[in-house]
């Protein structure tokens, strides 16, 4: 039998957020290069962004011939582009201080998936590079991460939305998240959940 899905927020009807949804309107122009495995995956947090910020640009890829369409748009626009990506250059985003309305791009993958799209996209490389400041972990328990820096695209993009633009409501992304969480973890049968907690 197959399961009954929301027409709304498109998760199952057991699992629907819809009611934690608000919409959140920014002036930053957020970008996620989204790996193809993340697509179907049901623990992705880009389908709730995209739920709550209506503007959110998705581009689905791994290889520069993926994204051609992308970088043509980023370098034929006059605001600031980042690439929210750790590395040794990489500028922490609350001592940057991103102008309003600047661009921002994460990509959406694991940790290695997303150096692959990093390796075969070079033009991302001459983006200024921003880190984010961690003051706790990440909230996502229903997914596992081998990095103890890993946070979830939605948390990641709160986060530099936070240092962007300080009068947005960034809460909206986490009333999302927390009730995508608290909904799988309620379908799970306790012995899964308990791994979990």
């Amino acid at each position: 039998m197959s399961r009954v899905i929301c027409a709304q927020c498109h998760y199952p009807q057991s699992a629907c957020v819809c009611s934690a949804i608000r919409h959140l309107e920014i002036e930053s122009r957020l970008i996620v290069m989204q790996h193809p495995s993340e697509v179907g995956h049901a623990k992705n947090s880009v389908r709730l962004m995209q739920l709550v910020i209506p503007k959110l640009e998705v581009v689905v890829g791994e290889t520069a011939d993926d994204f051609a369409s992308l970088q043509q748009s980023i370098q034929a626009q006059t605001s600031q582009t980042y690439l929210l990506y750790p590395s040794d250059q990489s500028s922490s985003v609350n001592e940057a201080k991103p102008h309003r309305g600047s661009s921002f791009i994460l990509l959406d993958g694991t940790w290695r998936k997303a150096f692959r799209m990093l390796q075969l996209n070079p033009w991302l490389m001459k983006l200024p590079a921003l880190h984010l400041d961690l003051h706790h972990a990440s909230n996502y328990r229903i997914r596992k991460s081998s990095r103890p820096d890993s946070l979830s695209t939605l948390e990641a993009a709160a986060l530099t939305l936070g240092a962007a633009e300080p009068e947005a409501d960034i809460s909206a992304l986490y009333q999302a998240f927390d009730a995508m969480i608290e909904q799988r973890l309620n379908s799970m049968p306790s012995h899964v959940r308990s791994r979990y907690s």
